[in-house]
This record gives structure tokens, C-alpha cells and sequence, in this order.
């Protein structure tokens, strides 16, 4: 797979209702210094309704000012639509942000 393919691969695995990090997308990948990369693949995601690039913010839960697929506004407005509270631009991490638990599972 290439780099790109293994991004968009893990983020459909990230829950509505949940974000994640650049850096948590390049780590779970294996590439932990990646987090640039990251975003440029996201500039090229080919699928924005399957790969859902609106779930990434920045380490601090800052939206993308230059969100791709319509601006910093329609990515609030796409996470607010799966329950997710946006104030001033950014996302509570302490709230939202996905563990990487897989969903569904009842251990």
C-alpha cells in the first residue's frame, strides 16, 4: 500500500463522533515523523464521503484553516453534524479525541 493509501486506510476506522491527530495518523501508520505528509495526503483524498479527511485536527484540536473539501467552516459543520463541539475553531481533545479502541467490541 502506498503512503497515502495506508493514511485513508486507517481513518475509516475512526468512529463519528470522534478526531484524531495528524501525528496519531502518522504514528499508527509507522511513520511517526510524517505528520506534514499526513496532511498532504488528506489534500488528495480521491473519496472525502469514504475517507472522512473532516475528522483530523491539529495536536492542539485546531480545525484546518485550509480545510480541502470546503473550508475551516464546512469541517465544523461536518463534525458538528456527528456531535462534535466546535468552539472558535478548535475541537475539546479531552472530549473527542478517539483512542483507537475499535468499536463494537464488548471486552
Amino acid at each position: 500500500m502506498t503512503f497515502d493509501e495506508c493514511v485513508y486506510e486507517y481513518l475509516k476506522t475512526v468512529p463519528r463522533g470522534k478526531v484524531v491527530t495528524y501525528g496519531m495518523i502518522a504514528r499508527a501508520i509507522g511513520r511517526p515523523r510524517a505528520s506534514r505528509l499526513v496532511g498532504n495526503a488528506l489534500h488528495r483524498n480521491p473519496t472525502p464521503v469514504v475517507v472522512p479527511c473532516h475528522r483530523v485536527v491539529n495536536r492542539e484540536g485546531r480545525l484546518a484553516p485550509a480545510f480541502a473539501f470546503g473550508g475551516m467552516d464546512v469541517q465544523a459543520q461536518l463534525l458538528r453534524a456527528e456531535g462534535v463541539e466546535v468552539q472558535n475553531g478548535y475541537v475539546d481533545l479531552s472530549k473527542y479525541l478517539w483512542d483507537g479502541t475499535p468499536q463494537g467490541d464488548s471486552d
